[in-house]
């Protein structure tokens, strides 16, 4: 698979695993066609998990932990994590401000981010940090990050304006591009189950997610038995 024009790229999360779920697949088939992809993290995760045993204190560095394995297999080790608090996610200027610095430092061609439109259908994918998560993003890839005016700390630091070329949206209710993913499967799922202290059935999940991308390959016309990811495309250029 190649991806014109793409380089290099950076994905936006509001949690670890957010990736995972979302576009894992696309993510290793990008590595493996060469390009540098790097992950942005907003929150660690600290109201996950389901274990009462394990301290609230412990569990940031255990997702942190979590989320730095699942990258690594689907070929990412570039990981930039906010520290936001999981639950809390706003729309603040600080927050663009902190992503427009990591859109900066990537220089990416290509961006990939959650929805900031709820998705009425599939509202688990509409957690309000994953809406406020794509706002953010967006507002940083315009006109943030590309502005040389907009938060001169920025310049102050060494970080030179950036204008990313498309976004790549995922959970989106309108969706029009998808991937073909199918030779990515056990990397994703690899992925996802790396993130141990989110899974109570591991086996469960993975029927569920594979139901999910065979019913997006077949929405995208793709043969019997492909698994795909699919997004909404915008050209940002």
């Amino acid at each position: 698979m190649t991806f014109d024009g793409i380089s290099r790229a950076l994905v936006v999360g509001a949690h670890p695993d957010d990736i995972d779920f979302g576009a894992a697949g696309t993510v290793a088939n990008l590595t493996d066609a060469g390009v540098h992809v790097a992950y942005c993290l907003i929150t660690d995760g600290d109201a996950g998990g389901f274990d009462p045993d394990v301290p609230r204190s412990e569990i940031p560095a255990i997702r942190r932990a979590e989320q730095t394995v699942a990258a690594e297999h689907v070929g990412v080790d570039e990981l930039h994590f906010l520290g936001y608090p999981d639950g809390r996610v706003e729309v603040t200027l600080a927050l663009r401000r902190d992503i427009s610095r990591v859109i900066r430092i990537v220089r990416p061609d290509l961006v990939i981010c959650q929805s900031s439109t709820r998705f009425l259908d599939r509202i688990y994918a509409s957690h309000p940090d994953h809406l406020a998560a794509g706002e953010a993003t967006l507002c940083a890839v315009y006109p943030d990050a590309r502005n040389p005016f907009a938060y001169p700390e920025l310049m102050a630091e060494g970080h030179e304006p950036w204008t990313v070329r498309e976004v790549w949206i995922t959970a989106h209710p309108e969706t029009d591009h998808s991937i073909d993913v199918t030779e990515q499967i056990e990397r994703k799922f690899a992925a996802l189950c790396a993130h141990e202290s989110q899974h109570v059935d591991p086996a469960a999940m993975d029927a569920r997610v594979r139901s999910w991308m065979s019913d997006t390959a077949e929405r995208a016309g793709f043969d019997a038995g492909r698994y795909a990811e699919a997004f909404r495309r915008i050209n940002t250029e």
